[in-house]
């Protein structure tokens, strides 16, 4: 085994060797340390430090999936590499790698853009973390499903907030103006409704506004309830699926040698 194939298999997702193991902890508690001073408004030594260390672990990681891209490609290798700084999780590596090494320039250091391509970090986690992983690859074979519940969820709310919006004209006594001065205040509720926050900040004065309420919450449950069946089926499918490909492996392994 050559030391791209090593390392390959050390930063691989699906590996069950213990180094491969330890290098994905190693990254998880790298973005802890990475995303831990974003929790302080003010900057101090510690602080920088810890951005420093995070950021060159970052950088040494991107490289190695980089260098290896070849080997988790079905393409010519040549054009693995070539492909590899624009894939989607390179892409959140890289730019959360560069507020670190001021490589955006002082105007980006000093903006919140700064801060906010830190919190890319967090996404990073789906990569070492597998649980976070196996919801993503369900999320991935559920995509139409989840895809016709979105649909059906933005579609209901838009309905609702359409009548709510012109049922509810009666102007609200605590502040003397409309209830839903736009629509755009009308879908806000609505979706808040449907999803059962309920902040408080609009809610219908009216008997008809509450009627339209009290459907609209009914109905707005079965709704929700959907994606949550969904993913739950698609998660235990998910791991049976990875546990009968384990047991697979090992038998291969064990009549191998």
């Amino acid at each position: 085994m050559t030391i791209r194939e090593r390392i390959n298999d050390m930063i691989g997702t699906k590996s069950n060797h213990l180094y491969s193991r330890i290098y994905d902890w190693l990254m998880l508690l790298m973005i802890a340390v990475g995303i831990f001073p974003l929790m302080f408004r003010e900057t101090n030594a510690t602080f920088l430090l810890m951005d420093w260390i995070s950021g060159i672990c970052f950088i040494i990681d991107y490289i190695f999936r980089w260098m290896t891209a070849d080997l988790r490609s079905k393409r010519k290798p040549w054009v693995a590499f070539a492909i590899y700084p624009f894939t989607p999780m390179a892409i959140v590596d890289l730019f959360s790698i560069l507020p670190t090494f001021n490589v955006l320039g002082s105007a980006f250091k000093v903006a919140r853009v700064s801060r906010l391509l830190r919190i890319l970090r967090v996404v990073k986690v789906i990569r070492y973390f597998e649980p976070l992983e196996i919801i993503l690859a369900v999320v991935r074979r559920q995509s139409k499903i989840l895809c016709t519940v979105l649909s059906l969820a933005v579609f209901y709310v838009f309905v609702t907030a359409l009548i709510m919006y012109n049922a509810e004209l009666e102007v609200n006594p605590e502040t003397g103006e409309y209830v839903f001065e736009n629509f755009f205040e009308a879908f806000y509720w609505s979706a808040c409704t449907l999803t059962t926050v309920g902040y408080g900040d609009f809610y219908p004065v009216s008997q008809t506004g509450r009627i339209i309420s009290i459907i609209s919450a009914i109905v707005g449950i079965a709704i929700i309830a959907l994606p949550s069946g969904i993913m739950t089926a698609g998660y235990m499918d998910e791991l049976n699926h990875r546990k009968e490909q384990k047991e697979k492996e090992k038998q291969d392994a064990a009549s191998a040698s």
